[in-house]
């Protein structure tokens, strides 16, 4: 099925609504497809971090108000050239900090296509097609997840307001309450149960156990004293691979304990959830498919360009607690059959983030993502095994946890590895995080790159070492 065309009314007029002129619309353009492909192959060479200063960058890059043109050229240049390059370029294979987003091409294209387009994923009547796209992604997600058929979705910026939005579906589906996580889940969450109104006596913020998961006999003892208090328990949160140390809270027993207690499961996910492509991640994830919600960040380990969020949630808690059809929309609402979009979710106004997602799928296929997912979890214990091998400098704190370890100098403080840190970002080589588990600062890398060599690894540990 294709397209038709307007018999009328299509020639005489200009292909830019501001009156740039076809001819040089296809040289610009052309010209930021070298310059995106000329950066990707050569950015290796190039520094996995760059922090430029803000009087220099302002003098550079701004300047009076723009009244009259500029030559655009000059313009793109000072984009690829100035902006661009100060910041942390997360899909650079020695950029180990934090969470990295190495993204892929395929779904570059995806994204330009949709801007190109100037897609609309709102209503049905006003984007069918981004929003067919949207649920086929939602549906292939649903199924790489194993969560439950007739689960549903919608994409969002990324894991925080994925989570802020299924914890308001999750209130009005199923009352309000007492929410339950662990002192290693992401900060974004309390935030958000904040900013919905839940108050700070309904957040029970547990302190996780030795191996930094949520404490089972602890969570019982909570819910069995918020009940006699008379408090209503509402939400168990568990978290599939935390961004400090990629642990995987206990999920059988929590969804056990959510069934027993009638309590809603949701899963955040929006670093680890991937893993669960690979046979590994699949074991260390096991029970993911029992949460009544479930959160991942595709521009993580599923390799596109930010933004994108997922939020896979129980059939109809969506359109239950966002639905919106006013009478200036009426002419944009959905029959039967159809999804708007605006009625899962907070955003009216929304681009398509499914293109890209959609056509990375369909380009690489499953099995290289799987490959890739796995060949990231592999890195991480080969950085724990050289770390090992060298127990005079290094200390394990973690093992590698699909793809992340931490680790600590044998005879360093908490200022001499935020120093080395920073000194190795500030070199250009690599970057890593510094950050703290049970109060105890240790150095940490999260390889989830599909670029990254044994070298870059062994190379990165040895400049840390030595700085």
């Amino acid at each position: 099925m294709t397209a038709d065309k307007v018999s009328e009314g299509g020639a005489g007029y200009p292909a830019d609504t501001l009156g740039l002129e076809a001819g040089e619309m296809r040289r610009l353009g052309y010209q930021v497809v070298d310059m995106v492909v000329d950066r990707l192959a050569g950015k290796a060479g190039e520094a996995a971090i760059l922090t430029g200063r803000a009087d220099q960058l302002r003098q550079a890059l701004g300047g009076p108000l723009p009244e009259q043109p500029s030559n655009a050229q000059e313009s793109l240049a000072l984009l690829a050239e100035i902006a661009l390059p100060h910041q942390q370029q997360g899909d650079h294979p020695r950029y180990f900090a934090r969470v990295p987003g190495p993204s892929s091409f395929a779904a570059v294209l995806g994204e330009w296509l949709g801007t190109g387009f100037n897609s609309m994923a709102a209503s049905w009547a006003g984007g069918s097609g981004p929003a067919t796209i949207e649920l086929v992604v939602i549906e292939w997600l649903r199924q790489l997840m194993g969560m439950p058929e007739g689960t549903e979705g919608v994409l969002v910026s990324g894991g925080s307001i994925a989570n802020l939005t299924a914890f308001a579906a999750a209130r009005a589906s199923h009352g309000t309450g007492v929410v339950y996580l662990s002192d290693q889940a992401h900060s974004s969450l309390p935030r958000a149960l904040k900013e919905l109104g839940f108050p700070p006596e309904h957040i029970r913020i547990l302190a996780s156990d030795e191996q930094l998961k949520i404490p089972l006999d602890a969570l019982l003892t909570a819910i069995a004293g918020d009940r006699q208090a008379g408090h209503k328990p509402f939400m168990v949160i568990g978290t599939a691979g935390t961004t400090n140390a990629g642990t995987v809270d206990p999920l059988p027993e929590l969804a056990d304990i959510c069934v027993r207690e009638n309590l809603w499961f949701h899963i955040d996910g929006a670093y680890g959830a991937p893993a669960a492509l690979t046979a590994s991640g699949r074991d260390y994830l096991r029970g993911m498919e029992r949460a009544d919600s479930l959160v991942l960040d595709p521009h993580k380990w599923l390799f596109q360009p930010y933004d994108a969020g997922c939020l896979l949630i129980r059939k109809g808690a969506l359109e239950h607690c966002f639905n919106m059809n006013p009478e200036y929309l009426k002419d944009v609402e959905a029959g039967a059959g159809e999804v708007d979009f605006r009625n899962r979710g907070l955003e009216l106004t929304r681009r398509s983030r499914a293109l890209k997602l959609w056509m990375s799928l369909r380009t690489y296929g499953v099995a290289r993502f799987r490959e890739a997912i796995a060949a990231g979890i592999a890195l991480a214990e080969y950085a724990e095994d050289y770390l090992r091998q060298q127990p005079d400098k290094w200390e394990v704190v973690t093992p590698a946890q699909i793809g992340v370890v931490c680790f600590a100098l044998r005879r360093g403080s908490g200022e001499d590895h935020k120093r080395r840190a920073r000194d190795l970002a500030e070199s250009g080589f690599a970057c890593v995080s510094s950050t703290s588990l049970k109060d105890r600062t240790v150095l940490r890398l999260c390889t989830i790159n599909p670029l990254t060599t044994r070298d870059d690894i062994r190379e990165t540990i040895d400049r840390l070492n030595n700085t």
